[in-house]
């Protein structure tokens, strides 16, 4: 039996798109998630490799709709493995029921893995270069500077606890933790 995985990252986000190709593959059952990729906790996909049988097929829109590195990839295709099931992916050529089959899933595993690492050294370089350029990250500052020290004076004399300094301020606890830790913390930017 085809049996579908479909995921999203975000609550926001649909994935009619891949509902429609796992129904027209011919997936009779089809597990829906929307959580983050990069969680290896992810218990709907989990659930769905529980179910599998021998024979069974585990069908996914795209490869990075169930796996967001090769060691995650390589535990899952072990555990389908050991059900008896095969692993489909309706978008790039995957066919486990061989060797060859499987090493492709390794490579094109080990190229999506590289590729997120890429973006995200990007990201970072671009991040530090516009902190260098004088770029401030965050929200704003609930407060002005003066409230904001007199908030992480009054805090740090330690006769009060955050919830206390927040209600004397008429702040959260929150903005309270934030503006200590940016204050203690050098290196901390907001």
């Amino acid at each position: 039996m085809k049996i579908g995985y479909a995921r999203v990252s975000t609550q926001d986000q649909d994935n009619a798109m891949q509902l429609i190709a796992l129904k027209e593959d011919g997936c009779k059952r089809i597990f829906e998630e929307k959580a983050s990729g990069a969680k290896f906790d992810r218990p709907i996909l989990w659930q769905c490799i529980e179910s599998l049988k021998t024979g069974d097929q585990l069908v996914f829109y795209k490869l990075d709709r169930v796996a967001r590195s090769l060691s995650d990839l390589l535990q899952i295709l072990e555990r389908v493995e050991k059900s008896g099931a095969s692993i489909k992916s309706l978008t790039e050529p995957i066919d486990t029921g061989s060797a060859a089959g499987r090493l492709m899933l390794q490579i094109l595993g080990a190229m999506a893995e590289f590729e997120r690492s890429l973006i995200r050294e990007r990201s970072i370089a671009g991040q530090r270069e516009a902190r260098a350029r004088g770029k401030q990250f965050g929200r704003p500052l609930s407060v002005d500077e003066a409230t904001a020290s007199a908030i992480v004076d009054e805090y740090l004399t330690g006769l009060h606890t955050l919830k206390g300094v927040a209600q004397r301020f008429g702040v959260s606890p929150s903005v309270v933790k934030r503006l200590v830790y940016k204050k203690t913390k050098p290196s901390y930017r907001s």
